[in-house]
C-alpha cells in the first residue's frame, strides 16, 4: 500500500467518534464467501437468490434451513483479520454498522450497533418471532456438510419452525437497525466505509447522509465503487492492510 496522506491520517486518528460501515469485502478477506459467490458441492445446484426468499422457505423449509446451517457452520473455520482487530482496539467511540451476517466483528471484540441484514446466528421462530438459542440443539462446531439435509427445529413456545435470523429478499430490515445506523453516521466525526460496493440499498444511502451533514467520508476498497465520487478520501487497499495503519495511535 502506498504512503497515506498525512491529512487523512490526522483525520482518522484524531476523530473522537467514528462510524464504520462494512460490507462483504470486509468478511471476504477472512475467507467468508460473498453472498453471490457460486455454491460448492450439492449447493452448486441453486443460486443464493433462490434460497433467500420467504417463498423458498414456504416451498422447501428443509432445503433453505440446511443451506443456512451449512453457511453458519462454515463460519467456524474462519477468523477475524487485522482490520477487524484494529477496529476493536481503536480508542474512543466506534460504532460498527455492517451488512454482513457473520459474527467476525464480535469475535474480534467490537460491539455491533446494527446488523442491517440480520445475523446467521440469531435464529428465531418463523411464526411467533421468539428468539431461539442455537447452543442448546444445534452443533455449529460440526464440520460444514455440503450434502446434509436437516429439518428445522421447532420453537418451544408455539411449535413453529425455527428460521435463520437473516433478512430475505422482500423482507424489512430488523426493527430499529436503519434508524440506529443513520443516527450514528449523522453524529460521527468520521465515517469509514469498508469493503462495500455502494449499490445495495438502503445501506448505500448512509454515507450520503454523512456527506450531507458535512461529516468526512473515507472509503477503503481495492477498487472504485458507486461511493467513490462522494468520498472525501479513498484508500485503494484491503481492510486488513489499511485499517491498522489508519487507526493506529499517534506516536
Amino acid at each position: 500500500m502506498e504512503d497515506l496522506d498525512p491529512d487523512l491520517l490526522d483525520l482518522t486518528r484524531s476523530a473522537r467518534t467514528v462510524t464504520v460501515l462494512t460490507g462483504a469485502g470486509m468478511s471476504a478477506e477472512s475467507g467468508v464467501p460473498t453472498f453471490r459467490d457460486p455454491g460448492t458441492g450439492w449447493w452448486a445446484r441453486w443460486s443464493p437468490e433462490e434460497l433467500a426468499t420467504p417463498e423458498a422457505w414456504e416451498s422447501d423449509r428443509e432445503l433453505v434451513w440446511s443451506w443456512y446451517l451449512w453457511r453458519a457452520r462454515t463460519l467456524r473455520a474462519v477468523r477475524p483479520h487485522a482490520g477487524h482487530l484494529a477496529l476493536a482496539r481503536r480508542t474512543g467511540r466506534v460504532h460498527v454498522v455492517t451488512q454482513n451476517v457473520d459474527d467476525l466483528h464480535e469475535r474480534a471484540g467490537s460491539e455491533v450497533l446494527a446488523h442491517l441484514h440480520g445475523s446467521l446466528l440469531a435464529f428465531r421462530c418463523s411464526v411467533c418471532e421468539r428468539p431461539w438459542d442455537a447452543s442448546e440443539e444445534l452443533r455449529l462446531d460440526l464440520p460444514a456438510d455440503e450434502h446434509a439435509r436437516e429439518r428445522p427445529p421447532e420453537c418451544p413456545a408455539c411449535g413453529g419452525a425455527v428460521r435463520p435470523g437473516v433478512v430475505w429478499f422482500g423482507e424489512p430490515l430488523p426493527p430499529g437497525a436503519l434508524e440506529r445506523a443513520a443516527d450514528a453516521v449523522a453524529e460521527a466525526d468520521l465515517v469509514l466505509v469498508v469493503g462495500t460496493s455502494g449499490l445495495v440499498q438502503p445501506a448505500a444511502s448512509l454515507p450520503l447522509v454523512a456527506a450531507g451533514r458535512g461529516v468526512p467520508v473515507v472509503e477503503v476498497n481495492p477498487v472504485d465503487t458507486a461511493l467513490t465520487p462522494h468520498a472525501d478520501h479513498t484508500v485503494r487497499a484491503r481492510a486488513a492492510e489499511a485499517l491498522p495503519r489508519l487507526l493506529a495511535r499517534r506516536r
